[in-house]
């Protein structure tokens, strides 16, 4: 005859893969968005999302308990409120593209900076150090963290959303750039999220506001601007990855991190 213990032991089983099955249904579907984009469409999630993740039985009669929440690595915000401007067409060029540029974004979870490509990609840094002149950035969150198949954090976007932008929208630049080997856009890498749906060439020159970083060397087809390179704070974004993400938003197929990344101020400078 089974005992309570043992049909309690047997139901919390059963439980435990019926989650396992509903998850792994959740990352085939996830699995099938394969572009980065700024708007409407949803980020590349290559290979599910590491949310997902849970824990086997152990000790074979234990009931495997829910993996804790994440802690957040990263401090408060700077007070503030992000921004909502808004631009009808792309700024005037005012860029130097003999000069070198760096960007600084201080966030939450430390330091991270930036030396901009403007010989290879003037339109992306000429409205790059616009925006963050305007006070753009600051105070909105990264909202997006992908860390499986590719590495990317995605920030730019002051609703938070993934379908934020500045009004206008920018030329693709530098898509045969040679550190693009091999259909690799290798760690140190930022670039410009975009909406092109890898079919209808009207979808192109779709840039905005939204950037990714590239932590560790990531297969994405050519499509997307890099525009400089990150030259400190590969620290501050693994931390960041290390802390996870959270399972795809229904409504808008972000995977927020778990960490609260915000950008306090973001700066850039010629030297």
């Amino acid at each position: 005859m089974v005992s309570k213990d043992q049909r309690r032991r047997q139901l919390a089983r059963e439980k435990f893969e019926r989650q396992q099955q509903r998850r792994s249904v959740a990352r085939r579907k996830t699995k099938r968005r394969n572009v980065i984009v700024a708007s409407a469409v949803a980020v590349a999630l290559a290979a599910g999302v590491a949310a997902y993740a849970s824990a086997g039985l152990t000790g074979g009669d234990e009931v495997a308990s829910a993996p804790p929440a994440p802690k957040n690595p990263c401090g408060a915000p700077a007070k503030g409120t992000p921004s909502k401007k808004t631009w009808k067409k792309e700024p005037a060029m005012s860029v130097d593209t003999s000069a070198s540029y760096a960007a600084k974004l201080s966030t939450t979870c430390g330091t991270i900076e930036l030396k901009l490509d403007p010989g290879r990609a003037p339109h992306t840094v000429n409205s790059f150090a616009f925006l963050a002149g305007q006070g753009y950035f600051d105070h909105s969150k990264c909202h997006r963290l992908v860390d499986a198949g590719i590495h990317v954090l995605q920030c730019g976007d002051p609703t938070a959303t993934g379908s934020g932008d500045p009004g206008y929208s920018l030329p693709d630049e530098n898509l045969k750039d040679p550190r693009l080997k091999g259909g690799v856009y290798p760690a140190g890498t930022v670039a410009m999220a975009n909406s092109y749906d890898g079919k209808d060439e009207k979808t192109r020159n779709s840039g905005g506001s939204q950037f990714f970083l590239v932590f560790q060397d990531s297969r994405l087809p050519p499509n997307y601007t890099p525009f400089g390179t990150i030259t400190g704070g590969m620290d501050v974004l693994r931390k960041i990855a290390d802390a996870g993400a959270t399972p795809p938003d229904p409504q808008t197929g972000n995977t927020a991190p778990h960490a609260h990344v915000v950008i306090d101020k973001a700066a850039v400078t010629k030297s």
